[in-house]
């Protein structure tokens, strides 16, 4: 989407390109705090407010989903400093973060927080005063010359009133813009990974698994015996884990064959670490091809077939489930998962 809501009286072309030159994420996250911060009533905000929300936004994307943000963004590197800091946990909701961050006195912190007034604030506006320098663009923003979204003040920015109400009528798409085009900045430095929009974003609930469980792996277990395969163990259909093997947090979907029963007492320990191809994936691909040939012949793998074809396009027959066309498409993801910071399980 690169079209914003037309106004008469406002400059939109020049909010429009505010992405255009963009080499870190910091005018991304900029805007996002301040539509969040006039969705509240706030026409003065502390630049404090803003930097700090700049820090809660992205906390789930940089801890959770490991999304690259570049070598020289100081967003995913002020935010891995903070958690080794303060202990925050990698899953605290947003207001949390903000709490912590706004109380605390710990001067290494507000060093990183304020670390965003250098440059963030005036080159933000730079479409409105192109080749002007950071004192410039203050003095003139100050005047609303050229009608500026805000004004720029020492330790805060006044909203122009003239864009207050354009801001509040169209938040959603202008967030939806954003987004957008935050998508568009990482899927360039993060080429292979699958699935960047859907990880910008901390879902309010993640998708339940019961379909899955109820329709493909109790069906299998109430036919055949099994055992876990990180543990040994056996698995009983009241009482198992359904696990991704590559994580969640990369893949980013639920689709079957990425999903086995694991041993319940092992799922917490595996969490979203990686399983090392060379001492699961035989175990893993022959509980897969079993469960598919074995529900085919009961007639129960319909449903799920759709699921495989991303692995076998040609998925007709039991000789079509090869295992180094499997091992093809894990192991680049294992590979690349790896590269961007998920850790391998360890094993004895």
């Amino acid at each position: 989407m690169s079209n914003l809501p037309e106004s008469k009286n406002l400059p939109i072309e020049k909010l429009a390109s505010v992405f255009n030159n963009t080499s870190a994420t910091y005018k991304f996250y900029w805007f996002l705090a301040i539509i969040d911060s006039i969705e509240e009533g706030k026409t003065e905000i502390e630049k404090e407010e803003l930097f700090i929300k700049m820090l809660s936004i992205p906390w789930y994307t940089v801890n959770y989903f490991n999304i690259s943000f570049g070598s020289q963004d100081l967003i995913q590197r002020a935010i891995k400093q903070i958690i080794l800091l303060t202990g925050i946990p990698i899953s605290e909701k947003q207001h949390k973060i903000i709490k912590v961050l706004k109380t605390t006195s710990n001067p290494e912190i507000k060093s990183l927080v304020y670390h965003f007034d250098k440059n963030v604030p005036h080159w933000f506006l730079s479409p409105w005063y192109s080749g002007h320098s950071k004192k410039d663009i203050y003095q003139r923003s100050e005047n609303l010359e050229n009608n500026p979204l805000y004004a720029l003040k020492k330790d805060k920015i006044i909203i122009n009133p003239a864009w207050t109400f354009y801001i509040k009528q169209h938040s959603k798409l202008l967030k939806d813009f954003t987004y957008w085009n935050l998508a568009l900045f990482l899927q360039t430095r993060n080429p292979s990974v699958p699935d960047i929009p859907n990880k910008l974003i901390r879902p309010a609930k993640r998708n339940s698994l019961q379909k899955q469980r109820n329709s493909f792996w109790n069906k299998y277990l109430a036919l055949k015996e099994t055992t876990c395969i990180f543990t040994g163990k056996q698995i009983f259909q009241n009482n198992y884990a359904l696990d991704h093997f590559v994580p969640y947090a990369f893949v980013s979907h639920d689709l079957i064959w990425n999903l086995i029963p694991i041993d319940n007492s092992f799922n917490s320990s595996k969490n979203n670490k990686l399983p090392p191809l060379e001492r699961y994936f035989d175990d893993f691909f022959n509980l897969q091809k079993d469960a598919y040939i074995t529900l085919s012949q009961a007639g129960e793998i319909k449903k799920y077939k759709e699921d495989y074809l991303s692995i076998f396009p040609d998925l007709n027959k039991e000789t079509c489930f090869e295992k180094e066309k499997f091992r093809d498409a894990i192991s680049p993801l294992i590979t690349i998962a790896n590269n961007n910071g998920f850790e391998f399980l360890e094993y004895n």
